[in-house]
């Protein structure tokens, strides 16, 4: 498919039914973040607490809780990661390390998304597999066996070819709302499952980035993947599930989810700066 094509077909999501509205409000609480008094001089702070927060809530989605303090502290390198073996820490460490990354794919998620996966990747992976499988996509028979309840992982072959497409998604950024171009390449990530795991966190730092570069959140304060786990884990995986169901009601339940998200994640990325400005930042 030609790029026109692929604009005018992503133009066309925000037509179905409640998407137009719910992009709009998104829109219009990024832009309300965005001229908050706060992010006139400490972005970087605001910007780096959104990761930290954003880590958080991403790791939660994975099952594994931990208060927002460790991860803080974990982040800036205030306290060391623990040496033996918990599973917790481990997925902790996945959503961190990816996390943390998207600070520097940004200039590189809009021109090579391929080369942006592989270095998120290189974050979330690191911890959960042996070093031949990280920063790679699944090759031959290599499987997928994260996100069951949106069905079987597709093959090694079938997951490369749609990453081509996702990089047709990616380049129809500036002629079609960055939103939706967000949304489309979060869902396709994580139900592609083009790695042996790590997939849904690689997805929402995927979508962090594009969000950040194509300037719908230019200061990378807002924090999607607290919206997207306002529902719990059952209401992620549910909208990812109806998106893979390829109906235009799935595909637009996806969407609203999203928008929602992204409101959600400038809300709180207005609590941010609130405590930035405050000085209640700790």
């Amino acid at each position: 498919m030609s790029a026109p094509d692929v604009a005018a077909s992503l133009r066309a999501l925000e037509q179905l039914p409640g998407v137009a509205d719910a992009v709009i409000a998104a829109r219009d609480a990024c832009t309300e973040l965005r001229w908050h008094n706060a992010l006139r001089r400490r972005i970087p702070e605001a910007a780096a607490e959104s990761r930290v927060r954003g880590a958080r809530a991403s790791a939660a989605l994975e099952g594994a809780e931990v208060d927002v303090y460790t991860v803080r502290d974990l982040m800036r390198g205030a306290v060391a990661w623990p040496t033996d073996d918990d599973p917790v820490m481990h997925t902790v460490r996945a959503a961190v390390q990816c996390t943390a990354e998207t600070e520097h794919v940004r200039a590189l998620v809009g021109t090579s998304p391929a080369q942006a996966l592989a270095r998120l990747h290189v974050g979330a992976g690191a911890p959960l597999l042996p070093a031949d499988q990280v920063g790679r996509p699944r090759v031959g028979d290599e499987d997928s066996r994260e996100l069951v309840e949106v069905g079987s992982a597709p093959s090694a072959e079938e997951a490369a070819e749609r990453l081509r497409g996702l990089a047709d998604v990616v380049a129809a950024r500036t002629q079609a709302p960055a939103l939706v171009v967000a949304a489309i390449a979060h869902a396709e990530v994580a139900t592609v499952r083009p790695f042996v795991r790590g997939n849904a966190v690689v997805a929402r730092g995927f979508e962090r980035a594009l969000l950040q570069e194509t300037g719908l959140d230019p200061t990378g304060v807002v924090v999607p993947e607290i919206g997207h786990g306002h529902e719990g884990v059952a209401g992620y995986a549910g909208a990812l599930a109806a998106y893979a169901g390829g109906t235009r009601e799935g595909v637009a339940l996806w969407l609203k989810h999203c928008a929602e998200a992204v409101q959600r994640g400038a809300v709180e990325g207005l609590r941010i700066a609130d405590a930035v400005l405050a000085g209640r930042l700790t």
